[in-house]
């Protein structure tokens, strides 16, 4: 079940049409903030999911994980012991490729020793905490972290700089013909502070403005 933001999405809106006018009018052209957050059950299990989805569509990447999943006899959340306890072999099977089954393994071995944090550690960690921690991890990027960030956790001021639909959707948005370069966009980024996150997400929605 979708839970409620941590923030007040009205004072966002307000204050980053009141520090950036061009982002104002797209924030009116698109209407009220929609982004809906599904809290993680289990850490582990949600970035195990998130490495098998990399770089495949939706459709495929529901077929395999339901397949890894239905190797064990609990199969709603993966846990450390179940990856540790299959060979690399059985996990090829199941369709992961070499590198997500090696990144499945790596991911089981550090959470079997602690540095997965769990959710109540989580939650009192800061953003740039999380993303250190977690892309120790094999198969684990800083969009990957983003992402769990902004739709698991709602965390209010996450920008992520390497993610084309925001490149695209700045582009757009402030009329230039070239993608932003990751740092010229965590620069324009500045002002949208402390609600990068819903200024992000109207970049995403700029792409579906005809």
């Amino acid at each position: 079940m979708p839970t409620k933001l941590p923030f007040n999405p009205k004072d966002a809106i307000e204050l980053l049409s009141k520090k950036d006018r061009t982002l104002g009018k797209l924030i009116k052209q698109v209407g009220p903030f929609r982004l809906e957050i599904e809290p993680m059950a289990n850490p582990f299990h949600s970035l195990a999911e998130s490495i098998v989805y990399q770089q495949l569509t939706g459709k495929a990447a529901a077929t395999i994980f339901s397949r890894v999943k239905a190797l064990y006899e609990s199969p709603k959340y993966l846990k450390p012991e179940h990856i540790l306890a299959t060979d690399f072999d059985t996990l090829r099977q199941a369709g992961l490729s070499g590198s997500k089954a090696l990144a499945l393994q790596d991911l089981a071995a550090k959470a079997h020793d602690g540095q997965v944090p769990t959710n109540a550690k989580l939650t009192k960690m800061s953003d740039d905490e999380i993303k250190e921690q977690l892309i120790k991890i094999r198969g684990i990027g800083p969009w990957t972290v983003e992402m769990m960030l902004i739709f698991q956790m709602g965390r209010p001021d996450v920008l992520p700089i390497h993610d084309y639909g925001v490149r695209k959707g700045f582009a757009r948005t402030f009329k230039s013909t070239d993608l932003p370069a990751p740092k010229q966009l965590l620069a324009a980024g500045e002002k949208w502070r402390p609600f990068r996150t819903v200024a992000s997400w109207y970049l995403w929605r700029a792409l579906e403005i005809k």
